[in-house]
């Protein structure tokens, strides 16, 4: 490999994996209340599932297998973005801004697997 391209490769493995970094340090800095430990715990589980849920459709079965799983991943992300902006509508984080980045991630992500799975569908078709 010639060095410098290294980073310009994208790596949406790599980049779902900071994601879930990013996901786990938010729920960390949110403070110790109630509300706030449940919807800690809720962005837990769906902002750091995305990632090993891919590496999974890696290795499907089959095309279906494959739409199946990256769909998971879809859901996920969903989710995720949801649990984001009620942290930012009840400003759990201080400032909301904060989480422009990690929100603007989510969306970049979420685009992602919808391209994707369209791609994989039309393929499906053709065979």
């Amino acid at each position: 490999m010639i060095e410098g391209k290294k980073d310009q490769i994208f790596d949406l493995e790599e980049r779902l994996i900071d994601f879930a970094v990013r996901i786990i340090r938010t729920a960390e800095s949110l403070p110790k209340t109630k509300v706030a430990n449940h919807i800690a715990g809720q962005l837990i589980r769906c902002g750091t599932s995305p990632a090993p849920n891919y590496g999974e459709a890696q290795s499907a079965e089959s095309r279906a297998d494959f739409i199946h799983k990256m769909k998971v991943c879809l859901k996920e992300l969903r989710e995720t973005r949801v649990w984001l902006l009620m942290i930012v509508r009840t400003k759990l984080i201080k400032p909301t801004s904060k989480l422009d980045s990690l929100i603007k991630e989510n969306n970049e992500l979420i685009s992602i697997f919808v391209s994707s799975i369209r791609t994989a569908k039309k393929t499906r078709k053709k065979f």
